[in-house]
């Protein structure tokens, strides 16, 4: 179950020992409501956990290769410089029709 863009996620506190014991059901519950986990020893946060696709996000736009990609990609689209999505489908599967072409003759 996804969450909406504009819906806040479940943030969840959980004592290590709790969340050891219901490891199964702790990330079950991570990997399908979407929900962070906050772990605690000792009543303070020492580790969270979130859901896989959402920390390979994470992890993906604190590259700094994929951080120039965004900003350029954002500098481009503020003055005008994108184009409609349809478009650039059609023009990639133009592309991916004249690689084939050559070896289908």
């Amino acid at each position: 179950m996804a969450r909406s863009a504009t819906e806040k996620p479940m943030i969840r506190h959980l004592a290590l020992t709790k969340a050891r014991t219901n490891l199964g059901e702790v990330v079950e519950r991570v990997h399908r409501n979407k929900e962070y986990v906050i772990l605690e020893k000792g009543g303070l946060p020492v580790a969270a956990m979130m859901d896989i696709d959402e920390f390979e996000d994470y992890l993906e736009l604190h590259d700094p290769e994929v951080e120039e990609h965004v900003r350029t990609s954002s500098e481009e689209f503020g003055v005008g410089e994108s184009r409609a999505a349809g478009e650039l489908v059609r023009e990639l599967r133009d592309q991916v029709r004249e690689q084939e072409e050559p070896a289908t003759k």
